[in-house]
């Protein structure tokens, strides 16, 4: 999250993302770093490994209770809160991936613990450094460990910490780091399993050291943990080992400690051979040709495929975080809006094609964070058929086969998922942003009964105007006030976009990805001052900027859009919103709108609960960044692996607030053992992996 964190510079947050600055920000971020002659290679994690998924539930509540205060602050100020609240945009994780393929980097997607990938990456290809925020890569027999916290972009300087300087620091060797690390507490072994061994390692430090410790507290955790490992003997026997059999645990902790140290063993180390290097099988392998198979793999490795991997080959889905009220009652959570349309995309992917009465698919395991999931176990959600009109096609001849009737074909099966077979005639006549816009916003339309005429209007008028305006227009739109349900419906049309790229990569993409980005449909301040607008009930020339091609694409969207609805019972009722009333505008605010504010309605029932089933001289630079949307304001400190960290690695050419969260646990005394570290071209371009 750190990356993200460090990339995510835009002044505003809180509206659903400022897509087309953040899109700058990278573009300028890359150039900083191949203009010096480095070229980079991004990864990202792909999956959320069952044995941290424990660690995941516990963050996703951290950040839900951060939520509720920036709404609280919304609602009592009406404006965004200070960097001490700050979180990211919705999906922001969902979409850096794409942003940075379209500005032409090298970005994969993990199969497995994106750091494990990551430092077998640097390795094999002799890498100059990981640039993260990640204690885990100290622990990695591998490239430097570099901080992204201390990432000077103008001068690229940042600080090293030097691993073999960290080990003569407290007296190991680089070999007990995993185990070091495994008895701080990690994402395999938590740090409950260890404590016992921790809280006795420190009483026996006091004994041998009684002065008093100035450090920070945990350093002198770390100290006296690697003690506690120096004082272990070990024989002859045991110097293969994965651990010494001195160290005295219960044969469980025994196994769980062995795993966490294998956790570390990259290629080439003496004891690889101990480490389960074996791939899982595939969640419905039986249920989709080699071929899907292959695909799913190969697309999402090379992040191009998302959803369907995790559909196909993981059985699970996830999503983090998204910035919801959980006191409004009107709007249902995006996780519940969008659910008939994973089932389609679900159905899509595992039962087109097929005999309903032979095929018997398990349900898909879905992890959605929304108020009132406690997040205990897994939803069980069912696909659900697709009816395509024109045809029942196999997921092989959608995805593999080509020809103007494939390509019919492939529209349908996207456009049925949003129950939107009507605007197969708009396809080609508009652009592929604005079809996809309108499918999106008439989707929700039909899910969310609350949503008004002037949410409506708010959406279609931002889609069209938003070819209009340049970067720094967008920075120069100031809202005198926010509303909170408008933020909600900004995080939750951003949802929206990952469920339409989803149902694309499903359907055989018959729209370009391109249109799919938020970059090129969406930003947050633009929406925020259309639906001021909208509930201000302003004309609608004022509402298209009186632009009159705007008015009238405008007017076409809409008229669609209410025909689609009026044909499955669904008639838009103009509920114009007021100004909040006790709410003092920010200074030097001039915008015209009203804010609106009225105290949301009781009338839906979902919260509370959740119902099961439900070039040469040139380097590289490898990143990774977490899927997780994670609030950067909260502290972590610990040892090891952890799911919080993002990494970068800089590599021969032959080859979710304040701050972010990090877990640097050698700090303390150790802390000065860091330098800091100039980037500079050498050495030749990896192959990918």
């Amino acid at each position: 999250m750190s990356c993200l964190c460090h990339w995510y510079s835009c002044t505003n947050w809180v509206c659903g993302g400022q897509w087309t600055e953040y899109l700058d920000v990278l573009k300028n971020w890359v150039e900083a770093f191949t203009s010096a002659g480095i070229n980079l290679v991004f990864f990202f994690d792909g999956v959320v490994e069952e044995q941290k998924r424990p660690e995941w539930v516990k963050r996703r509540h951290r950040v839900n209770r951060d939520i509720v205060k920036i709404f609280n602050h919304i609602k009592e100020r009406g404006e965004q809160p200070g960097k001490q609240l700050s979180c990211l945009p919705s999906a922001l994780a969902t979409f850096t991936p794409l942003a940075l393929r379209s500005l032409g980097q090298k970005v994969f997607c993990s199969v497995r613990e994106a750091d494990y990938e990551i430092a077998s990456y640097a390795r094999r290809h002799g890498s100059m450094g990981i640039l993260g925020q990640d204690s885990d890569f100290i622990i990695y027999d591998s490239a430097p460990y570099l901080s992204v916290a201390k990432l000077r972009i103008n001068g690229l300087t940042t600080v090293m910490y030097d691993r073999q300087k960290v080990c003569r620091n407290i007296g190991l060797a680089v070999t007990q780091l995993p185990l070091l690390a495994c008895l701080l507490g990690n994402d395999v072994v938590s740090e409950e399993h260890m404590q016992h061994i921790r809280n006795n390692a420190v009483a026996a430090y006091r004994r041998t050291n009684p002065e008093p410790y100035l450090g920070h507290p945990q350093g002198q955790v770390v100290l006296a943990v690697a003690q506690f490992v120096r004082s272990l003997n070990v024989s002859k026997e045991e110097e293969t080992g994965l651990f010494p059999h001195s160290l005295n645990v219960s044969s469980s902790q025994s196994e769980l400690l062995k795993k966490g140290i294998c956790s570390y063993l990259l290629p080439g180390h003496k004891d690889y051979e101990l480490v389960d290097i074996s791939a899982p099988p595939f969640a419905f392998e039986k249920h989709v040709s080699p071929e899907i198979l292959k695909a799913c793999r190969e697309k999402h490795v090379v992040a191009e495929g998302f959803m369907v991997y995790s559909v196909v080959c993981a059985g699970v889905t996830e999503c983090s975080n998204s910035l919801e009220d959980e006191e409004d009652k009107e709007l249902l959570p995006q996780a519940l809006v969008y659910k008939p349309c994973r089932q389609r995309v679900y159905g899509l992917l595992l039962l087109l094609g097929k005999d309903d009465s032979s095929v018997d698919v398990p349900a898909m395991r879905e992890w959605f964070v929304f108020p009132g999931n406690p997040l205990k176990e897994a939803d069980m959600v069912h696909p659900a058929p697709i009816n395509i009109p024109c045809g029942e096609p196999s997921l092989d001849l959608l995805w593999f086969s080509s020809g103007p009737e494939v390509s019919a074909l492939r529209l349908a099966a996207f456009l049925a998922v949003f129950d939107c077979l009507d605007y197969s005639d708009l396809h080609g006549e508009i652009g592929d942003s604005l079809l996809a816009a309108l499918c999106l916003v008439t989707y929700v339309v039909l899910q969310v009964q609350t949503l008004s005429e002037e949410d409506v209007d708010a959406y279609l008028s931002q889609a069209v105007c938003l070819r209009l305006k340049s970067p720094l227009e967008l920075q120069r739109i100031e809202l005198p006030l926010l509303s909170s349900r408008a933020v909600q419906l900004g995080s939750l049309y951003v949802r929206g976009l990952s469920h339409l790229l989803g149902a694309n990569n499903a359907s055989g993409c018959p729209l370009p990805s391109a249109a799919l980005m938020p970059w090129h449909s969406f930003d947050g301040r633009l929406f925020h001052s259309k639906y001021l607008l909208a509930h201000s009930s302003v004309e609608k020339s004022e509402l298209l900027d009186s632009d009159m091609s705007c008015l009238s694409q405008f007017v076409q969207l809409k008229e669609k859009l209410v025909e689609t609805c009026k044909k499955r019972g669904r008639v838009l009722q103009s509920r114009p919103r007021g100004t909040q009333r006790n709410l003092q505008p920010p200074p030097g605010a001039r915008y015209r709108g009203t804010h609106s504010g009225f105290p949301p309605r009781v009338d839906q029932g979902w919260r509370g609960e959740t119902k099961r089933g439900l070039q040469h001289g040139q380097r590289e630079e490898v990143w990774r960044e977490q899927s997780d949307y994670e609030n950067p304001g909260t502290e972590h400190w610990r040892g090891g692996h952890g799911g919080g960290g993002q990494s970068f690695v800089s590599c021969p050419t032959n080859s979710y607030e304040g701050q972010p969260g990090t877990r640097n646990q050698f700090r303390g005394r150790l802390y000065h053992n860091r330098r800091r570290y100039q980037l500079a071209p050498r050495w030749r371009h990896p192959p990918a992996p």
